[in-house]
Formats: C-alpha cells, structure tokens, sequence
C-alpha cells in the first residue's frame, strides 16, 4: 500500500502544478524601460502626486523584467497621469449633526503608451477611488485617518495599474 502512495502523491503534485495558472504579479517576457512622468496634480493636496509616482515605483520594482527609468529617452513604455480632484464627503453624522464618517473620493486618469510602436496599450479617462474613515476626536486624529484612506487608495491603484499592465504586456507577447 505503501508503496502507490508516494508516487500517487507525486503524481497529483505534478498535475496541480502544471494546471496552466499564472500569477498576475509576474512578467517574464521581455524587458521593457517604463518611464513614469510626474502625475499633474490639479487638487490642493500637497504631495499625493509625489506619493501615487513613490506607490507605483514600488509595484513596478516588483517585475525582474519591467526596469523603471528617469528619463523618457530609452523608454518602452510611458505611463502618464492627472490626479483631476480629491473630495470628502461626509457619510454620516452624529448627535449635534457633526460628521463621524467621511469617504476620500480621488479622481484620476491614466494613460500608457507603447512609445516603440506608438501605440496606446491603456487609457482610462476617469476613474474614482474611493475609501471611507472615521472622523477622530481631535484634528490630527481625523487627519491621520484621512492620510490612512488616502495612502490605501494610493496603493490599490498602483497595484490595479501594475497588474493592468503585466496582463496587457503578457496578452501582447502571444
């Protein structure tokens, strides 16, 4: 009895492992030079387009094969963006009517561009994230969770657009 279960064993480890599934966070293709412009910031919120190039360089690391560049020239591909508008609207309210929830709502649009064969691989024009927190006791404490939503946002687009792009890189490839 013994003796069918390690290659029984075996046997169902390859076929799991060959069953053809993909993780969408890698890319082996070819290399490519990504160059990411600094996102037009129309809003009043000091830095977030600083923070959403830090995000995305950050996820774009991730990918042995996709290398980000400071300078257009060498590039393969561009991504560029608008940060359009950043709103907080409260969501509820407490006793005296005062706001104990609020959602960041930030607006953006993205492009990115095959520069090689000058054409566009991705272009949303308008897109809204949005995610809600907890008005605190004090300023700073609604401040710091204002940040705190904010800096989820952040990642989740970058990580949306990281994905978007090993996806399209890897459809592009067959």
């Amino acid at each position: 009895m013994r003796k069918f279960i390690i290659p029984l064993v075996l046997v169902t480890g390859l076929i799991l492992a060959s069953c053809g599934y993909r993780s969408p966070y890698v890319y082996s293709g070819p290399d490519k030079n990504l160059y990411i412009t600094n996102w037009h910031n129309r809003t009043n919120e000091l830095l977030l387009d600083a923070k959403i190039y830090q995000s995305l360089v950050k996820w774009y690391q991730k990918s042995g094969s996709i290398k980000i560049i400071k300078a257009k020239e060498g590039a393969h591909l561009i991504l560029a963006g608008e940060i359009i508008s950043i709103d907080l609207p409260s969501l509820t309210y407490g006793s005296g009517n005062d706001a104990t929830e609020v959602k960041v709502l930030l607006t953006v649009r993205y492009v990115l561009k095959d520069i090689e064969k000058d054409t566009v691989l991705l272009e949303v024009s308008r897109e809204t994230w949005s995610e809600e927190y907890k008005v605190g006791a004090s300023s700073s404490e609604s401040s710091d969770n204002e940040a705190e939503a904010l800096g989820i946002i952040i990642n989740d687009l970058s990580e949306k657009l990281y994905i978007k792009t090993l996806d399209i890189l890897s459809k592009e490839r067959k």
